[in-house]
């Protein structure tokens, strides 16, 4: 496994694939997480206790943006079977699975409980509600709250105030909001 500074471990987790982690500075994974698929975990990012990351044998990606987190019993899936259209089981190599990466980019959350389906792109500072179901290739806008089962968009996030409290941290300057600005015109 490879990981860089102050990275902290919990109790009674299990990586069953480490050779397929990338794990960023200052990221905590908390007690009783089970994580089964290959992962790239930004820095200053926070997986819960209790939360899974599984499917995909190491043929998709779970990739966490940095200052992003996991909450408490998340549920992220890279497969799973198809209730409509399949048998529901793994022990038929004929059964056809629903695969596929997630990713979620930086300044993102995931609340208590919630599962992700695969995939799924979540963009730059999108939040999801605690209890909250993500279908399959769901189409997000950035800087939004989402909730619900299934979601459904809630509010737009306060941009401005992350970026002011990633300045006063040091993370970014008066230049990346600049020019972040003028890609926004």
């Amino acid at each position: 496994m490879k990981h860089g500074k102050n990275f902290i471990l919990g109790e009674y987790v299990i990586i069953k694939k480490p050779d397929l982690m990338d794990i960023g500075d200052n990221v905590r994974i908390a007690d009783f997480c089970r994580i089964s698929s290959a992962c790239k975990i930004g820095d200053d990012c926070e997986i819960a206790p209790g939360t899974y990351i599984a499917g995909g044998d190491g043929e998709y990606t779970f990739d966490m943006g940095s200052f992003s987190s996991l909450a408490a019993g998340v549920k992220i899936w890279l497969s799973t079977n198809d209730y409509v259209n399949e048998l529901v089981t793994h022990s038929v190599p004929e059964v056809k699975e629903i695969k596929g990466n997630v990713k979620m980019g930086k300044f993102t959350g995931i609340g208590t409980n919630s599962v992700v389906m695969p995939n799924n792109d979540i963009p730059e500072g999108v939040t999801i509600g605690a209890l909250s179901f993500v279908p399959s290739n769901y189409k997000f806008e950035p800087w939004t709250v989402y909730a619900g089962q299934p979601i459904r968009p809630i509010k737009k996030r306060n941009k401005a105030n992350i970026m002011r409290t990633l300045m006063k941290i040091g993370y970014i300057d008066e230049n990346y909001i600049e020019k972040e600005a003028l890609c926004a015109e």
